[in-house]
C-alpha cells in the first residue's frame, strides 16, 4: 500500500473523549521500505492492550509512534489529546511510561538502580545535577519493591540478570505515575520462571484500578497477562484483527498472523498455542 493520494484535512474535527491513543490511516516509510500501512487505532483510558505478531510485523513501529518518538509518515496520530507534529514532544513524554530494548541498551553498566528509576521524572537516564525530594525517592523503593526487585537498589545495572533489568525497567517507566504504559516485549529473553514472575507481576497491575492504559507488545500469547482486554494482531506492517481480547485472539486470526496453522488454547486467563 502506497501514502494515499489525499492527506487527511489538516482541521478536521477528531472527538478524544476518552482517548489515549487515536490513529487515523497512518503510515510510516524509511527509505523503499513501508513499516506500517493504513493502521487505525483506538486506545481509551482504561483499557490493556496487547499486540502480536511476528517479526518485522510493525509492533515496535507501532510502539514507538504511541511514545512519541517517530512521527507517521502520512495518517494523523494523536496521543493524550495532542497530535503529533502539533506538540513539544518533550513536554508530552513525561505523561507516557516506555520501557523497551533500545532503552536498555543506552543504560550504562555502572548505572545505580534506584538512581536509574528515581531520573525518569526528568527524562534522564541516570542522577546528574537533578534534585529530589523525599517522595521521589519512597516511590522508586515501592515501585521496586512492587516488582521484586527492590534488594537490587544500590546495585549497579549491568550486575542485574535480564529478569531484574526488566523489572527495572518497568518500576522506571511508572515513576511519573503516566497515563499511558507502553511496554515492548518486557518478556523477551526471559526463563520459564522469569516470565511466568513477570506475567504474574503485570497481571496485579494490570488489576489496579488507578494502573495506566497499558500497550504491550510481544510474540508469544503465553505472554498475556491476565487481565489485558484487548488485542491486535498484525502481520507485514498492518492489521489483521484488533478489537476485545476474546474475539480478536482466535486460531484463524492467530494462523493468518504468523503464517502457520496454530492451535490455540486456553486455560483459565491463561493462552497457549502451537502448530497444528
Amino acid at each position: 500500500m502506497t501514502a494515499p493520494d489525499e492527506p487527511l484535512p489538516e482541521d478536521a474535527p477528531v472527538d478524544l473523549t476518552d482517548l489515549v491513543v487515536r490513529m487515523d490511516g497512518v503510515g510510516v516509510r524509511r527509505g523503499a521500505a513501508t513499516l506500517l500501512q493504513g493502521v487505525d487505532w483506538r486506545v481509551e483510558l482504561d483499557e490493556k492492550w496487547v499486540v502480536l505478531g511476528p517479526n518485522g510485523a510493525g509492533k515496535t513501529t507501532l510502539l514507538r509512534l504511541a511514545a512519541t518518538e517517530l512521527h507517521p509518515t502520512w495518517g494523523t496520530v494523536h496521543v493524550l489529546g495532542e497530535r503529533l507534529g502539533r506538540v513539544d514532544v518533550f513536554e508530552l513524554r513525561p505523561r507516557i511510561g516506555f520501557s523497551s530494548a533500545s532503552l536498555a541498551s543506552r543504560i550504562p553498566d555502572d548505572e545505580v538502580v534506584s538512581d536509574l528509576v528515581v531520573s525518569a521524572g526528568y527524562a534522564v537516564l541516570g542522577r546528574w545535577r537533578e534534585r529530589y525530594e523525599d517522595v521521589d525517592s519512597a516511590r522508586a523503593a515501592e515501585l521496586l519493591a512492587t516488582f521484586g526487585v527492590i534488594g537490587m537498589a544500590r546495585r549497579r545495572f549491568g550486575t542485574l540478570s535480564e529478569g531484574e533489568r526488566k523489572r527495572v525497567l518497568i518500576a522506571r517507566a511508572l515513576m511519573t505515575d503516566p497515563e499511558l504504559l507502553l511496554l515492548d516485549e518486557p518478556a523477551a529473553g526471559l526463563d520459564l520462571g522469569g516470565r511466568e514472575d513477570l506475567v504474574g507481576r503485570l497481571a496485579t497491575l494490570a488489576a489496579d484500578p488507578d494502573a495506566p492504559a497499558t500497550v504491550l507488545v510481544t510474540h508469544h500469547v503465553e505472554e498475556i497477562p491476565p487481565g489485558f482486554t484487548h488485542a491486535m494482531l498484525m502481520r507485514d506492517g498492518a492489521v489483521v484483527a484488533q478489537g476485545l481480547l476474546e474475539a480478536v485472539l482466535t486460531e484463524d486470526n492467530l494462523s493468518k498472523t504468523f503464517g502457520v496453522d496454530l492451535v490455540l488454547q486456553r486455560f483459565g486467563q491463561r493462552f497457549f498455542a502451537y502448530r497444528r
